[in-house]
């Protein structure tokens, strides 16, 4: 069969350093810093005591005030993200055979603050105090459900969670979904809102987090030598994914095209990546492969990045095995550095990003890369790059051992 080519025509985005995509994007820019004090709970009682927070935001700004009582805030942040990418687009669904157009929204851990106030409710007053909003606002499918009854979508419509490798999948899907001809169109990408005391107590637990709370600005740290764990972000990204014909048939911009995807399994550790970066290194090379394009051909990679110091390492490890010498010419950067982690949100958010760099010619810095680490000694772009790129991957990896790599180019017609 022919496959289809997938274009990205609209994204929408609600981040540590920007709550839109241009707002995001300048600061990625500027190498702002979106880690802060937390705030969203006490944070007297946690080892870790900074987070990257979504800053100025009030949900009523955006979505009525009844349904944000029925709504978890990792799926406010869905919906705004879809709203904004959906405008972006320039897509009039009453034009369109929305039975073809559908929606794939992750998310890596859904609504566990709702889980925590509801479980206290019920410690406290028994059954009859959870509320009927409990389960609705809990499970992580519900940002799709909501984004396909917003905007009439009948098509393909589900979740993906795979911890850090959610919302890339959810791409991932969303693109085979249009490749294969099972759709012309999809929503895709993920969100997540989980800066709570049991998501903050769980990653201090493994010792992931950063402790570098007198300095967060400089917390989150890819690839440098002091490195001391990931900063928890959240937050969202949503992409308007389109068949190629039908997006130049309605005259719509295009900000990149998606070529390719690997997905991968470690089949190692719960947590920990597979020593010297097999999975990793097979996603990369299966998503070239998928694409058509040699490692030689890939002049920029969108790190996962989490500014731990094993799993930097081994995605170095990794980026060398797929690659080869070739490998010490790419420029490989971490949007983490900036947002944090947001755990099943990150790859949408990345993706974002890659696709901006691809469409404007520039490539964002990696912040606060300052001690070399002998182990790491790739080209990690420590301050914002002039360069016209025409093929990128973006990277995700998450506990359980699942890798996704992406594969993005600069689109011509």
């Amino acid at each position: 069969m022919e496959l289809k080519r997938v274009v990205v025509t609209g994204m929408g985005a609600i981040t540590p350093i920007g709550n839109n995509v241009d707002t995001f994007w300048r600061n990625l820019q500027n190498g702002t810093s979106g880690v802060g004090p937390l705030t969203l709970i006490d944070p007297q009682p946690h080892k870790t005591k900074i987070v990257a927070e979504v800053k100025d935001f009030d949900p009523v700004d955006y979505i009525d005030r009844k349904d944000i009582r029925r709504m978890e805030r990792f799926t406010c942040f869905a919906l705004i993200a879809a709203e904004e990418a959906v405008a972006d687009s320039g897509i009039d669904f009453s034009g369109v055979d929305t039975d073809y157009f559908g929606a794939i929204v992750a998310s890596g851990i859904g609504g566990m603050p709702t889980f925590e106030k509801q479980y206290l409710n019920f410690l406290q007053g028994g059954p009859r105090k959870v509320s009927p909003f409990f389960i609705p606002m809990l499970i992580s499918d519900i940002s799709a459900g909501y984004i396909s009854i917003r905007f009439g979508l009948k098509g393909i419509n589900y979740c993906t969670t795979s911890a850090c490798a959610s919302a890339s999948h959810a791409i991932g899907e969303a693109f085979h979904a249009i490749r294969y001809g099972r759709a012309i169109g999809m929503l895709a990408g993920g969100s997540e809102a989980s800066i709570s005391n049991m998501a903050l107590s769980g990653f201090n637990a493994l010792q992931a987090l950063s402790t570098r709370n007198d300095d967060p600005a400089t917390a989150s740290r890819p690839f440098d030598l002091h490195r001391d764990g990931f900063v928890i972000g959240e937050g969202g990204a949503i992409l308007m994914l389109e068949e190629l014909e039908h997006a130049k048939s309605r005259q719509a911009k295009v900000y990149g095209e998606i070529v390719g995807i690997g997905f991968t399994a470690d089949a190692h550790h719960i947590t920990a990546p597979i020593p010297g970066g097999d999975g990793a290194m097979r996603a990369m090379n299966i998503a070239m492969r998928d694409a058509g394009i040699a490692p030689e051909q890939v002049e920029y990679i969108n790190a996962h990045g989490t500014s731990t110091p094993y799993n930097d390492k081994v995605e170095t490890e990794a980026i060398k095995k797929s690659f080869g010498e070739h490998a010490y010419k790419l420029a490989v950067s971490s949007t983490k550095s900036m947002v944090g982690h947001l755990l099943g949100a990150s790859g949408a958010v990345e993706a974002v990003a890659t696709l901006l760099g691809l469409h404007h010619g520039l490539i964002h810095p990696t912040i606060n890369y300052t001690t070399p680490d002998p182990e790491c000694d790739l080209d990690y772009v420590p301050k914002l790059r002039k360069q016209d790129v025409t093929w990128a991957l973006s990277n995700s990896f998450g506990f359980g051992g699942h890798n996704v790599c992406l594969a993005f180019k600069r689109f011509t017609d």
